[in-house]
């Protein structure tokens, strides 16, 4: 089979880099040219959950079908199935964009995350990795969340209700999966350093981070005005900061493709304490600018972390960030700033989401033309 069948994050990186590289100009040209984009949703809720659901769906895919052999021991999902699986998203992305039926777009479209949980589930049953049921429970939900946003767009939901599901769901992951791999990463890396103060081990603080977090989202998800969830979320923040306070992040500033874990996992906590203070303080904070703190920061930062520095490992490459790659985490932590500080900026808000947009977009898009003779061609060495 060719290599870009070999493992889920060959085909599912390079896909879901070039949808956000792609989708993020489209959006920006419909909404700043007035113009307005087929399909079932219309522009700003296609935007939404093509980000969501088409780009994030998609590292989730890859992610976590090149994590399953190593939890299960069984083999990869590669070759004719993963193709299948391809297939489904790539037709799920068409019917979002083209459809004017909007059962027949939710028909297609939740194919993808039907078939890709039904794969899970398999492999967790099959290989009895019960520790990692949590996490195929949240990519389940992510899938649910996929079909309230569609119903939602048929009007028998809130508008918002998928939308806000599958960010809870996407914060969790970070939250539970960057709380595995950032001191982990950091840990080995400080060793190898010789260093004399390494990450604190997992405790009570990061037990009380992950639950406040889950009681936090849960709550914006069922009730996003409520005054006592606003608060939880800023709790959780606070506490998702500290934790990542005691992984060392700043001792690992000079290795980047370590040091961007922090940084990803920071914009978590920023935005979730964003995200309360929106409830708190409505005329101070705004709710869009804490939403894409979450959204352009914190996934977006903590999955291109991921992508760069899964792509190069698992094709038996040096896990070390080039220029370009320096510059690919430098574009998207800027462009979500940008994104963030937009709505406070009335006079310039249009070229500040141009600006950040271009910048969002152009890490992903530098991402597939960087990563591109790395995820379709062979491993290194063969």
């Amino acid at each position: 089979m060719p290599p870009i069948l070999h493992y889920g994050f060959r085909p599912f990186f390079f896909l879901a880099s070039l949808h956000a590289g792609l989708a993020i100009p489209a959006w920006l040209g419909a909404y700043l040219g007035g113009f307005e984009i087929g399909g079932p949703f219309g522009g700003m809720h296609w935007h939404a959950h093509e980000m969501l659901f088409g780009y994030l769906g998609a590292v989730i895919a890859g992610f976590i079908l090149t994590a399953i052999p190593n939890w299960t021991g069984r083999l990869p999902l590669s070759g004719l199935p993963l193709a299948m699986l391809i297939g489904l998203w790539l037709a799920g992305r068409a019917a979002c964009l083209l459809s004017p039926d909007p059962w027949l777009a939710m028909a297609i479209d939740l194919a993808f995350p039907a078939a890709l949980g039904f794969a899970i589930w398999r492999e967790v049953v099959a290989g009895k990795s019960w520790k990692n049921a949590p996490v195929a429970i949240m990519i389940t939900l992510f899938g649910c969340a996929n079909a309230a946003d569609h119903l939602a767009n048929a009007g028998f939901l809130d508008q918002d209700l998928g939308q806000r599901l599958a960010l809870g769901v996407a914060a969790m992951l970070i939250a539970l999966i960057g709380g595995r791999i950032v001191p982990s990463f950091t840990r080995n890396w400080l060793v190898k350093q010789e260093a004399t103060t390494l990450p604190a081990r997992f405790g009570r603080l990061d037990k009380a981070a992950l639950a406040t977090t889950a009681a936090g989202t849960i709550g914006w998800s069922v009730l996003p005005t409520n005054a006592a969830v606003g608060a939880i979320l800023c709790a959780a923040g606070a506490l998702l900061a500290v934790r990542l306070f005691r992984w060392r992040g700043f001792a690992t500033v000079r290795e980047p493709i370590l040091f961007v874990l922090h940084v990803g996992y920071g914009w978590l906590a920023v935005s979730l304490s964003l995200l309360g203070l929106a409830i708190l303080l409505p005329d101070a904070v705004h709710r869009s600018a804490a939403v894409h703190a979450l959204t352009a920061g914190a996934v977006g930062t903590m999955t291109l972390a991921v992508m760069t520095r899964a792509s190069l490992g698992h094709t038996g490459r040096a896990i070390v960030a080039d220029r370009s790659i320096t510059a690919m985490y430098a574009m998207v932590s800027a462009g979500a700033a940008l994104r963030v500080i937009a709505p406070m900026s009335d006079a310039n808000y249009a070229a500040m989401l141009g600006a950040g947009g271009a910048l969002w977009s152009g890490a992903f898009l530098l991402f597939a033309i960087r990563y591109a003779p790395i995820l379709w061609g062979p491993r290194a060495g063969n």
